[in-house]
Parts: C-alpha cells; sequence; structure tokens
C-alpha cells in the first residue's frame, strides 16, 4: 500500500470516528465468542523466540483471499459495518475493558490474527459473521475464515467511546480527555523520508491480556514483520485524562537497515500561523493541523521547538542527540477561534509524548514534512533513528512510555514558543529596496513574568546563512510574553533551505527554550518587495 492511501484511511477514520457502536448492556449475557484451536502457553520470551526465528526465514508476502464484494467497498460502505457490542471480549465479564474488532475492507485488506491470553495460556479469536450488523454495506454470508482487520479498545467510564485502537500496518492511536483522535503512532518506521519507497512493516498478530478485575491497565503484545525485520511488542495501556502507554521493542533485521525510525509518530499539517503557503483562500479556515510543532528535550538538557511546516518538496531534518530525555508531536495552540472548526475540533486533538525509559545512545530525532494540498493526508513523521545501523541477525531493545492528550510529563521549565508568524520584511512607511524575510515569534511562561519594566532581554538569533537585521524583543501584554522580530536577507541567489535559531536571555541566563525553524528562500525572480 502506498503511503498516502493507507494514510488518506487512517486521517479520515480521525475525522469522522472510527464506526460508532451501541453502548453495552450491563444485563448482557457472556460474550458468544468462537475460539480456534487449543490454547497454548504464551509469554514475551516466547513471542521473542517466535520473532527471532522469523526473522531468521526468508520474507513471506501476505496473500489476500478477500471475497470480491469485501475487496470493493467503498468508504460508506466500510463506514456502514458496526460491530456488535454482545460478541466484544470481555462482554459481560464485569471487566473494565472490552475488545472489540475491526472487519475487514476498504483500504485494510490483510486480515491479522488475535488472540486472548488468559492465565498465561493464548486461544485464536474466531472470525464471526455474526458479530457484525452490515447494514447498508451490501455484505452477507461471509465465509467463516475471513479474520480481522484489527481491534479497537473500551474503557468502563464510557462504553461508547475508543480510547485506543490498532489498525492497518503497524498503525495505532489513542485519545486524552478531549475523546478526540488526531496523530498516530506506528511500531516502526522503515526509510521513511528517502528517495525509494517507504517500507510499512505490519503487526500480524495481537494478543490482548485478560486484565485483572478492577485493573486499569491491559497488556496488548503485538508481532511485527517486513522484508527488512520481525519484532515482538509489549504494550501497557493505561487510559486517563492523559493516556500512558509503556512500551517494550525487541527488534530482529533480516538485513541492514538504512533507516529505522524507533517510536514513530504520524501527524498533518496543512497550513497555520507561520506557513501560509497555501493561501488562505483556498479554505475559509484560518487553520488545519492535528500538531503544530516538534517538541524535544535534548541528552544535554535543551529543550527545543520546532514549528511544522509544509514544504513544496520533501523536506527532511535529522537532530543529531545522544540518550534523549524526550520528544513528541504537539498540538500548543488550543484556542478555537484560529481553527473555527466546529466538525473535527482540530484545536481538541492530542499530543503525543515519547519518553525513552532506557538510554538509546547516539543517532537523531529525524523530522520528514512532505508537501500535501489535504487535510486526509497524513504528512508529518517524526522518530529516533538509531547511529549504528541495524544489521541481520542483530537483536535491538527499545522500551519508551507513549503519553497521549493535552498535558505532557515534561514540560520546559523556560518560556516556551506560543506563535510564529512570518511575512515580509522591511520597515513600515519605508520604501523597500530589496527583499528580506520577516520573522515573529512569541514566548511565554517561564520567568518573564518576573521581569521588571527595564530588564534588558536579548534575543539569541543565528542563521545558515543570509543576513539579520530590524532586530527586537519587547514584552507582549496580550500573551504576557516577550515577542521577537527580526528579517532575514538572503545573499545568495540559491534556494537552499536556511535554518534559524533563537531563544531569549538575560545577562547570559536562558530564558526560553531553543526556537527552530527551516525556511527555503524563494528563487531571485520570485523575491517580490
Amino acid at each position: 500500500m502506498q503511503r498516502r492511501d493507507f494514510l488518506r484511511a487512517s486521517a479520515a477514520l480521525g475525522a469522522a470516528g472510527f464506526p460508532a457502536a451501541p453502548l453495552f448492556a450491563a444485563a448482557a449475557a457472556l460474550s458468544p465468542l468462537k475460539f480456534l484451536g487449543q490454547p497454548q502457553a504464551f509469554d514475551y520470551a516466547s513471542l521473542k523466540g517466535a520473532a527471532r526465528a522469523l526473522a531468521a526465514q526468508p520474507y513471506r508476502v501476505p496473500v489476500s483471499h478477500l471475497p470480491a464484494e469485501v475487496n470493493q467497498l467503498d468508504w460508506d460502505q466500510y463506514q456502514a459495518i458496526n460491530f456488535r457490542s454482545d460478541h466484544a471480549l470481555w462482554a459481560g465479564d464485569a471487566l473494565r475493558f472490552q475488545a472489540k474488532f475491526f472487519h475487514l475492507g476498504l483500504f485494510f485488506k490483510s486480515p491479522v490474527k488475535i488472540f486472548e491470553l488468559k492465565n498465561g495460556q493464548a486461544q485464536e479469536i474466531a472470525y464471526d459473521p455474526e458479530m457484525f450488523d452490515y447494514g447498508k454495506s451490501g455484505l452477507k454470508g461471509m465465509p467463516s475464515d475471513l479474520g480481522f482487520a484489527g481491534f479497537r479498545l473500551n474503557f468502563h467510564t464510557d462504553l461508547g467511546r475508543d480510547v485506543s485502537a490498532f489498525l492497518g500496518a503497524s498503525y495505532f492511536r489513542a485519545v486524552g480527555s478531549d475523546w478526540q483522535y488526531g496523530l498516530s503512532a506506528r511500531g516502526l518506521a522503515i526509510d521513511c523520508g528517502m528517495e525509494r519507497p517507504e517500507e510499512f512493516p505490519n503487526f500480524v498478530s495481537y494478543w490482548l491480556e485478560r486484565p485483572a478485575k478492577d485493573s486499569s491497565r491491559l497488556v496488548v503484545y503485538a508481532l511485527l514483520d517486513s522484508p527488512s525485520v520481525t519484532g515482538a511488542y509489549r504494550f501497557e495501556i493505561e487510559p486517563a485524562a492523559t493516556q500512558v502507554m509503556d512500551v517494550e521493542v525487541a527488534l530482529y533485521p533480516r538485513k541492514t537497515i538504512e533507516r529505522m525510525g524507533i517510536a514513530p509518530l504520524t501527524s498533518m499539517f496543512q497550513y497555520g500561523e507561520n506557513d501560509r503557503r497555501m493561501p488562505a483562500a483556498n479554505d475559509w479556515r484560518p487553520e488545519i493541523h492535528d500538531s503544530d510543532g516538534l517538541s524535544m528535550l535534548r541528552g544535554n538538557g535543551e529543550w527545543i521547538w520546532r514549528p511544522l511546516t509544509n514544504p513544496e518538496n520533501l523536506r527532511f531534518n535529522a537532530y543529531a542527540d545522544e540518550n534523549p530525555r524526550g520528544f513528541g508531536l504537539l498540538q500548543r495552540d488550543r484556542n478555537f477561534d484560529h481553527y473555527q472548526d466546529d466538525g473535527v475540533f482540530y484545536e481538541r486533538r492530542p499530543s503525543v509524548w515519547v519518553q525513552p525509559k532506557s538510554d538509546w545512545g547516539k543517532g537523531s530525532i529525524q523530522l520528514v514534512e512532505i508537501p500535501t494540498l489535504d487535510e486526509t493526508f497524513d504528512n508529518i513523521v517524526c522518530f529516533w533513528n538509531p547511529a549504528e545501523k541495524p544489521q541481520a541477525g542483530q537483536e535491538h531493545l527499545f522500551s519508551y512510555r507513549l503519553h497521549w492528550g493535552r498535558k505532557m510529563p515534561l514540560v520546559p521549565p523556560q518560556a516556551t514558543v506560543v506563535a510564529t508568524r512570518s511575512g515580509v520584511g522591511g520597515v513600515v512607511g519605508k520604501k523597500r529596496s530589496y527583499y528580506s524575510k520577516r520573522f515573529v515569534v512569541d514566548f511565554v511562561g517561564g520567568d518573564l513574568q518576573l521581569l521588571g519594566p527595564d530588564a534588558k532581554v536579548t534575543p539569541v538569533i543565528s542563521v545558515s546563512s543570509g543576513e539579520v537585521e530590524v532586530t527586537s524583543a519587547r514584552t507582549l501584554a496580550d500573551v504576557k510574553g516577550y515577542r521577537v522580530m527580526f528579517d532575514l536577507k538572503p545573499t545568495v541567489a540559491g534556494t537552499a533551505p536556511i535554518d534559524l535559531r533563537v531563544f531569549l536571555t538575560i545577562e547570559g541566563q536562558t530564558l526560553s527554550e531553543t526556537w527552530l525553524y527551516q525556511w527555503t528562500p524563494p528563487a531571485v525572480a520570485d523575491r517580490v518587495f
């Protein structure tokens, strides 16, 4: 599947909501699930052994044998299929979780195996047409061995809405207190942002461990397979206002991997206050994005904020680090007035923070920005890339924690960037004699409100090319912060990207996180002033 085909479906599911399910009835009988085969002993160690053994074998391309009518489902037909809540895993068992299954079809045509794990014994759950209400989908008489596309999880506080879902390739997503889907996470990214096609590993089997009574934690295991690598995954999921997922990963390469992305996040940025490449006249909404920036806490303790963009051409950036303390794609702008979308509510989209639980060594946080004309295309990817390329026969272990919601576990102690804007440079009222670009960055929080009226705040500005001029840093009462303004005058005729860096200081004391940006100057003929 091509990236845009899959991500278009994934983003649309997030905007419209996964197929709704009726509320679970308290008086329901035990779930009438059917199982295949006999229970088999299972634990994470055995899953890692299976992944290692699979990596020693040649990769087998999944073969789909879907009935023609399932293979040809369109969007509306697929959305018409609803899972029957009385067939949910653990329905009627007085547990805090239920699991419901996605039907195959549309962009999800590779069946996955789903097992229940109970008392150390795993047994495969059988597909049963009786699990689904096919509505106006046109489907009927489905074969009993069709299989599932994935699953979603419901929590006892509201069994009518998902807290997380695993669907398609190695994609999964979750919600926080806003009950709003947005960006996605993945098990692994392979060769993302390179000139050759990206490889999408698949979760091919899942094991859902029966939670203890009154437990608010659920453990899910997954087996990953692809031409380049296999993997064993353990997810410990705890729904909350900020949902937490503890992830354990064991990877077994089949061959050398040029660019392996650990803890990848995938989001959408079409346009915002910092990037108006797409004119506002094309859409009535002021901004459209699931995330507005990449936040990074480097191993040396430096906080960095990199606003996202929708570039004209694919853009790749790597931020070298050693033992990073965390990174994430955040939606900092929570003002409805900045989006004006009362259908999909971009201001409610969750942020996701990746928190390593061990030392990851040397490598880089990598950011891929892909041009998009449509908000249904996820065009932003970030991940950790180890410095040493994985080799066949090796084992690579990673552990990290994912946080989904509005409030992240770590926040910069200094002032943070709340807005980035840009436009034509120069001094108002004076005739411009050359082209320059104006950048405006607003900082709030930290110790800024402790500064007296005569405090001499200095913006530290550095650029990889060009001349900086018309520089200022002044208080901004409306946001109780400081606004940095400066112009950048290109000094070369080319269109090579220019890196920009800004932070605030006072008498040598750092007052803010570091703002990073990348700007591509227009061709000389297009430098209108």
